[in-house]
């Protein structure tokens, strides 16, 4: 079984982003709260990194760091982090627009700035580079990128280890079209061939909103272990017989090894 195309996401899957997401979101938070000292707390990055996964848009970043230096537990966030955003939403009177605009506005003054130093703190996961030269190298399997990051940024990225794709085979944030669309058409570009797509995805949400395209049920799902997701979530999965949960040593192995 080799796939006719392979869609993977980006952030989580191919890279890891948590370096720049953190540094980001405490830019954020220092312009938003203005602590008395602009040097995060020492333990305040490991519980980001390790609170991610309940991120699901930008405005969240800096109400994650607002959360912990208010002290709300690890467990507190991982249970109920709607309830604990909107409480601090209301108790701070924020915008969650202006939130985001603000961190967008920090992230691309950086990128103008310093754009070396911001792409520095991506960080490809062991092995995926070498995977994805071995899948390119064949020409059997199209890859695609399908992320909600700036395309040019992902091309760049990309560049710098080596790995030359197409401009139409990165679809990122300027598409403005959910992922299970991207999907689709991504099929309809094989007119009346068997094309078979396999995703690999770290947010559950998104593998779950494929789920519910009844054209797409012929889609191979993979939620990818390493990415920001948490173990309910994993769990969760692997509960589902129409997801399969995807390891990095299964990823950075040939195709037969990611069936069940």
């Amino acid at each position: 079984m080799v796939p006719t195309i392979l869609a993977l996401d980006f952030d989580g899957v191919l890279c890891n982003g948590l370096l720049e997401y953190f540094q980001t979101a405490w830019r954020t938070y220092c312009q938003i709260w203005k602590p008395g000292s602009q040097t995060p707390p020492e333990n305040l990055a490991p519980s980001f990194y390790r609170l991610r996964p309940v991120i699901e848009t930008g405005w969240e970043m800096p109400v994650l760091i607002h959360a912990l230096i208010l002290g709300i537990s690890e467990d507190e966030i991982l249970q109920d982090w709607s309830t604990v955003a909107q409480s601090i939403v209301n108790s701070e009177t924020l915008d969650r627009t202006d939130t985001a605009k603000q961190l967008d506005t920090i992230r691309d003054k950086w990128i103008t700035t310093d754009l070396d130093g911001w792409l520095s703190l991506h960080q490809f996961y062991p092995g995926v580079i070498e995977r994805l030269e071995q899948i390119l190298s064949t020409n059997t399997t199209q890859v695609y990128i399908v992320s909600t990051k700036e395309g040019r940024f992902i091309k760049q990225l990309l560049l710098q280890q080596g790995i030359k794709l197409p401009q139409d085979r990165i679809i990122g944030k300027e598409s403005k079209r959910p992922k299970h669309q991207t999907l689709r058409q991504l099929i309809e570009t094989f007119p009346g061939e068997a094309v078979t797509l396999w995703f690999v995805e770290d947010r559950l949400k998104t593998i779950q909103s494929v789920q519910q395209q009844p054209d797409l049920k012929p889609v191979k799902l993979y939620l990818a272990d390493w990415g920001y997701n948490t173990k309910a979530e994993q769990e969760s999965a692997g509960n589902d017989p129409r997801i399969q949960l995807l390891s990095l040593e299964q990823f950075s192995q040939d195709f037969s090894n990611w069936l069940d």
